[in-house]
């Protein structure tokens, strides 16, 4: 029999979104509810009738409710084979009613040791047994039984039993993957939390640098791209389970990052405008005052910080006017009416937009105004929490690297000037500005500053010296007076000579090259302040 009656229901649930039409749909067609605990309290108290699991085996629920469906009466039920004579011979001796349908959802684990100050016993007692059993034992036996563990399935499964009586088994099929998944990355939450934290009480975390031996990721498909880097690759978003993208969800649905980023305005986001928002959005995320990024292929092509936001975002798109044509843009505060009508002046296109709010008055310019307004992404955020503790993984053909990521923030305590001429007060807030913009820039990175604006970059060349010569050139009058940041020692004096040229007057660089004498040297032949971090910040 492929296709048995749905005549039984064994429900046992944490959530219960959804479950009461559910329940009341399967009863209204003749399906028996068998429950346990709170799920039975629960589908009684909306006027259903269901069956005690408990009076059903005999055997009462103990150890806090521990102990409630591991019972051979009910896994009996789910394992048997309706095509093997055997198992429905044991069914009869045994007293044992076989299942056609398991809904089980799990011990909110994830959920509780998402919320700060949670002790080791809280979230133990939340790693559930008998569920993950259920939902296994059902699956297994797939070609009989349908199993639910999302409530987004249930209009699925009653579509097709109240057409047929019963569900097909490609459903069960579906279903069963899903819920090996489910279970799957149930357990690998478990023993990644128990990976991270030494358990005491409080739990303590692990060592952060530590490596597990085993790394095995859990992606959720968020949505499918149109297409990737270009139009013949195709391309999908997945959101990591349980991670830094699922901080939303542990902290009330709040858009706190890229994937959990409301969008207000616009078409799909494609693959480059992803990247390029992240960039954005981390190098926002870096700088105190109001600012605004300007993102062209996944380097700030400007930026600048301002006593207010729109003075700051003119300032960032006049760093570089020609890249700015068609970039992404990312801000610090919510996005007002003057900041807005300086982005909808004539001769400017902007592709996206990520920022923590916009004002009404903001969002009716950007959508009526502008030749771009009906194609503009607007994406908002609730909140621009600072950058924090991650790791991040690069793909090989074959395996990945793994790494901390650089969220290293300026510590200009720990500077060092090498040179005769000292910064003034004034360069010293544009050498910490170029310092922290020149870590988001591809290496080889050279980044130019004057008055808290990024004038000039050089990114990606292969030599640090090509990278110094496209920077000063971009930055052309504006070079006069300006900082000039190295995410890398100079290995020679050359660009020393070249940033001299265009009249950089302060330089800031990790320092660490044998030819350190050579670059201070000519610094303090052309009046440069020079000062070394001891901190390299590459970005390949």
């Amino acid at each position: 029999m492929l296709n048995p009656p749905l005549r039984r229901a064994l429900i046992s649930v944490s959530d219960k979104t959804g479950l009461a039409d559910f329940a009341g749909e399967l009863a209204a067609v003749g399906v028996e509810l068998f429950s346990t605990g709170g799920t039975r309290k629960y589908l009684e108290e909306q006027g259903l009738i269901v069956r005690d699991v408990a009076a059903y085996t005999g055997f009462p629920e103990m150890m806090d409710g521990r102990l409630k469906t591991l019972h051979p009466k009910v896994f009996g039920g789910i394992l048997c084979r309706r095509d093997v004579p055997e198992d429905m011979q044991g069914l009869d001796e045994h007293g044992i009613v076989p299942f056609e349908l398991v809904v089980v959802n799990l011990y909110p684990f994830e959920a509780t040791i998402a919320k700060s100050g949670v002790t080791p016993a809280e979230a133990i007692e939340k790693i559930d047994i008998g569920g993950p059993s259920l939902v296994r034992a059902a699956a297994k036996n797939h070609a009989f039984v349908a199993v639910a563990t999302d409530a987004r399935q249930y209009s699925v499964i009653l579509a097709e039993v109240k057409v047929k009586g019963a569900t097909s088994e490609s459903l069960r099929r579906r279903l069963a993957a899903a819920a090996f998944a489910h279970t799957a990355g149930y357990d690998r939450a478990i023993a990644d939390w128990f990976s991270r934290y030494d358990v005491g009480e409080p739990a303590q975390p692990a060592s952060p640098t530590q490596f597990p031996e085993r790394l095995q990721l859990q992606l959720e498909l968020k949505e499918t791209l149109r297409y990737g880097e270009n139009p013949h690759q195709q391309a999908a978003l997945y959101a990591e389970v349980g991670g830094s993208s699922d901080r939303g969800a542990a902290e009330g649905n709040a858009a706190v990052n890229l994937l959990s980023a409301r969008r207000l305005h616009g078409k799909e986001l494609s693959y480059n405008n992803l990247l390029d928002l992240d960039s954005a959005l981390a190098i926002v995320r870096s700088l105190v005052q109001p600012a605004a990024v300007v993102i062209k292929h996944n380097n700030p092509c400007g930026a600048a910080t301002g006593n207010v936001l729109a003075e700051a975002t003119r300032q960032a798109l006049d760093g570089d006017p020609l890249s700015a044509f068609g970039s992404v843009l990312g801000f610090n505060r919510p996005l007002d009416l003057a900041t807005a009508e300086v982005l909808a002046e004539p001769g400017r296109f902007v592709e996206a937009i990520i920022a923590p709010g916009f004002d009404s008055a903001a969002l009716e310019v950007l959508t009526t105004k502008p030749k771009w307004k009906a194609n503009v992404r607007l994406l908002e955020l609730d909140a621009m929490a600072p950058a924090e503790f991650r790791f991040e993984l690069r793909q090989l053909d074959g395996g990945f690297l793994r790494q901390q990521a650089d969220v290293l923030s300026c510590n200009r305590s720990e500077w060092k000037v090498v040179t005769r001429q000292q910064p003034t007060d004034s360069q010293w807030t544009d050498l910490e500005f170029a310092w922290t913009m020149v870590r988001f820039v591809k290496s080889n990175a050279i980044v130019l500053a004057n008055s808290r604006s990024l004038v000039g970059v050089g990114a990606g060349q292969m030599s640090r010296v090509d990278s110094t010569r496209i920077a000063v050139e971009k930055a052309g009058p504006r070079a006069a007076g300006a900082a000039l940041a190295s995410d890398a020692f100079f290995p020679f004096a050359d660009s020393i000579q070249a940033a001299a040229a265009g009249g950089v007057t302060t330089v800031v660089q990790p320092g660490g090259s044998r030819n350190d004498d050579e670059s201070i040297a000519a610094c303090n032949e052309h009046g440069i302040a020079m000062v070394f971090t001891g901190v390299r910040h590459f970005k390949h």
